[in-house]
């Protein structure tokens, strides 16, 4: 209580002290120092200003303390962090005269085994024309110091992607599935110089005693990544006292020298690589007498091999070995699998599924996602898709299905001994993408015994193979792009807008492009003055040409007299076919036989279409799946519907694709993307069958050619059968459509009809029907015809 009340006092006295002191003391303090010191006051304000308002100088005056940041630096794959490497490195010693012999050889059996191989010669005087890869050469070609110009390169460039490194000449054959299976079973942890001793001789001055401390570099020699440090840190006494040309010893005291290890390790870990010696052997007689060898056969590593052939009987033989080995674990597995349950548990509930390994057939999500089966018979399969009834079986077809039916014909006469084959009586096929392709089938049999008829039912499976990815050479977007439009005398006007799109869409965004416009002319069409019909294209040209040449960005054209065949002109039906080359498709090589001379040999082509709508973004996709010596790009187009014919739609050009907009073409084949150098391969290759065409006189000989199934630029590439890809593919953003659309746009225009095959049987025409263009899709259609019906009951009621 005394404390809270002297506390309450202290407060009371000290509020009235302020209180009296705040009279006494002026309101602005400034006017008391004035009036104490008006010498001061005065000074200052002549000196500042009266105006004057202070300001704090941080000027090299140290700030808040700031703790450096410190920035992570990660490794580009989890793999470095993490310190993952690979198991195997094989560095083969060879010279130049091995390099198309005994290196490739080695290269053949054993490259696509192991993690990594080079192979490492003497460069003194480098071939150019050597076809293996992965080859490194040395310029000092001291003989006693390459072994080390190998573990120096090593130590440089591999030591921490790998875990062994194993040094080996081009005369050995290296079973190099088992070895790699081999060193899973060793720790990387350890040093290890491991390999086959040297033999009891007199290696120049080293006697008995000595030799047999080093692992022989004829049989190999396998190395630790912590061997190879080791060595590279004594790389200098190693390379002062390699006194002599055996490498084996050179390395051997290299080794011991480095890592402490005194001798050659035969074995570690209680593993073993087992080695075999060859005698002077001749493998293709000889081979069925060493397999009776114990050691032969458990022989990871065989030497010499001096002969090519030799490298691939052994190769042959131990890929049986192998292969017979992989069977067998197969189907012990298989067993043991389906007999785990023994029978008290569900194959459900295990998920064990036959085939085994096999995914089951994918679920559908929706009803729209249904796969179907396709009746099949011998010869023909049932409503194969949304436009077919029946079908033909195509030759792959037709042999993939006597191949089923015959294997399950050999599977019954095992099975059914008393029974014999009758009749085919139905037979279903399905392709799942996640599964193959699976069938049933089922066949009528006759008893033997019974003498009677029997179906039995059978289902086979064709699983999918591994999917690999295929690698790819390299590609960039900014490659020039040579860009053909062929163009009919009736087809002025819509190549004239898509010359305005082109302005605007590659010449002003400086798109690295180059447009050749192909004039195909009539024969006896005016090719000058204003009698000219492609006087607008050739003005239009030559302006846009002027306009962009600071860019780089031009405009040209070629002209080409058509003979009298292809010179007439198209029906009013005609504006139907998909194709702006309308029954003439095989004139598109004619156009690029023509035109290729005036690009050059190394350029990428693109055969287009006037009718064809494009975008940047599409020509980048060319630039990408087109690919010198490896790849041509066939894009398929999306043709778009004439919406103000029909109005079951609206006109969108920058829409997205849609099934109520249109669809995508599989069977327009205009738009196809090239390198000159591929398309003139092709063409030599058949040009017996197709001839060249060298001038305007020369395309009359096209209607002649003695293949008749080539009628365009992607026919001719499947049929030169060159070692490249043929990538077809939706295109989003290349669209078909224009010629229709301009076509309805006149009122007057009667309605076109498809035609029909009313052509002398030309093969050529034979798909004519289903190359015809879809004014509106069958739903939209159908639509359509039940609001008439709608509309005329109505009416009558």
């Amino acid at each position: 209580m005394r404390k809270s009340l002297s506390r309450n006092h202290y407060f009371v006295l000290g509020f009235l002290v302020g209180l009296i002191l705040s009279f006494y003391i002026p309101e602005n303090a400034w006017e008391l120092v004035r009036d104490e010191c008006p010498e001061a006051t005065e000074s200052l304000a002549d000196k500042f200003g009266e105006d004057f308002e202070p300001h704090l100088n941080l000027i090299n005056k140290p700030l808040a303390a700031k703790k450096p940041v410190k920035n992570v630096i990660r490794p580009r794959y989890y793999s470095s962090e993490l310190g993952i490497r690979e198991k195997i490195f094989i560095g083969v010693m060879t010279t130049q005269d091995n390099i198309n012999t005994l290196a490739t050889a080695f290269n053949r059996t054993s490259a696509h085994l192991v993690n990594k191989i080079k192979f490492f010669i003497n460069a003194d005087n480098v071939k150019s024309n050597f076809k293996l890869k992965n080859i490194v050469g040395f310029t000092d070609t001291r003989e006693n110091l390459r072994p080390f110009h190998i573990l120096k390169y090593i130590a440089d460039n591999y030591l921490d992607e790998y875990d062994y490194f194993y040094i080996v000449p081009d005369t050995v054959y290296v079973d190099a599935r088992r070895l790699k299976t081999l060193l899973y079973h060793i720790s990387s942890t350890f040093d290890v110089y491991m390999g086959r001793r040297c033999d009891n001789v007199d290696l120049d001055g080293f006697g008995i005693e000595n030799d047999r401390n080093y692992c022989d570099l004829d049989a190999g020699i396998l190395l630790s990544s912590s061997v190879i440090r080791k060595i590279r840190s004594n790389l200098d006494w190693c390379v002062r006292n390699a006194v002599t040309n055996f490498h084996s010893v050179n390395i051997g005291k290299c080794v011991k020298y480095s890592s402490k290890i005194v001798e050659c390790q035969d074995q570690f870990q209680a593993v073993k690589i087992p080695s075999y010696k060859l005698e002077n052997t001749k493998l293709f007689k000889d081979l069925n007498v060493l397999t009776r060898e114990a050691n032969f056969r458990d022989a990871v590593i065989l030497y010499p091999v001096t002969n090519v052939d030799d490298f691939y009987t052994l190769h042959a033989h131990f890929s049986r070995i192998n292969l017979d080995s992989l069977k067998n674990q197969s189907l012990l597995l298989e067993r043991s699998t389906y007999g785990i349950s023994n029978g008290t548990v569900s194959n459900n509930i295990l998920e064990i599924r036959w085939p085994l390994g096999v995914p089951t057939a994918s679920k559908p999500e929706t009803r729209h996602d249904l796969l179907p089966w396709n009746y099949i018979n011998l010869t023909h399969i049932f409503m194969p898709n949304y436009k077919s009834v029946v079908t033909p079986l195509s030759r792959i077809d037709y042999e993939d299905f006597r191949k089923i039916l015959n294997k399950s014909l050999t599977y019954a006469k095992y099975k059914y001994p008393d029974l014999k084959f009758d009749t085919l009586h139905t037979a279903y096929k399905r392709f799942d993408p996640t599964r193959g392709m699976d069938y049933q089938l089922h066949l009528q049999f006759i008893d033997t015994k019974k003498n009677q008829a029997e179906i039995k039912s059978f289902e086979v499976v064709k699983p999918l193979g591994r999917v690999e990815i295929v690698p790819s050479p390299y590609v960039t977007e900014s490659t020039r792009v040579a860009i053909l439009l062929p163009i009919f005398e009736h087809q002025v006007s819509e190549s004239l807008e898509f010359v305005k799109r082109y302005e605007r869409i590659c010449m002003e965004n400086q798109d690295n492009t180059f447009l050749m416009m192909i004039f195909l002319y009539g024969l006896d069409s005016p090719s000058k003055g204003n009698e000219d019909k492609f006087n607008d294209l050739k003005n239009l040209a030559l302006e846009l040409s002027k306009k962009f040449k600071a860019d780089g960005s031009r405009i040209a054209w070629v002209s080409i007299r058509l003979p009298a065949i292809y010179s007439q002109r198209p029906e009013a039906d005609d504006i139907m076919i998909n194709s702006m080359y309308g029954k003439n498709q095989i004139l598109s090589l004619a156009v690029i036989d023509l035109a290729l001379r005036k690009i050059g040999l190394d350029s990428l082509v693109m055969l287009g279409s006037n009718s064809m709508s494009i975008k940047a973004d599409f020509l980048n996709r060319v630039r990408m799946n087109t690919i010198q010596g490896f790849q041509i790009y066939s894009p398929i187009g999306f043709m778009m519907y004439p919406c103000n014919f029909a109005h079951f739609c609206k006109e969108c050009d920058n829409c997205d694709v849609s099934q109520a907009a249109g669809y995508f073409d599989s069977t327009n084949y205009d738009v196809v993307s090239f390198y000159s150098r591929d398309y003139v391969e092709a063409r030599k290759k058949l040009e017996s069958i197709i001839p060249i065409v060298r001038n305007d006189n020369d395309i009359d000989s096209l209607q002649h050619r003695s293949d008749k199934n080539i009628n365009n630029v992607l026919d001719m590439f499947v049929a030169a059968q060159l070692p490249v890809h043929i990538l077809r593919a939706v295109e989003p953003n290349l669209r078909f459509g224009e010629a229709i659309r301009r076509y309805f746009e006149n009122k007057d225009a009667m309605i076109p009809k498809c035609p029909l095959h009313e052509f002398n049987g030309d093969d050529s025409l034979r798909r004519t029907n289903e190359n015809c263009i879809h004014l509106a899709s069958r739903k939209q259609i159908g639509d359509a015809i039940i609001r008439f019906r709608d509309k005329i009951s109505d009416t009558v009621n």
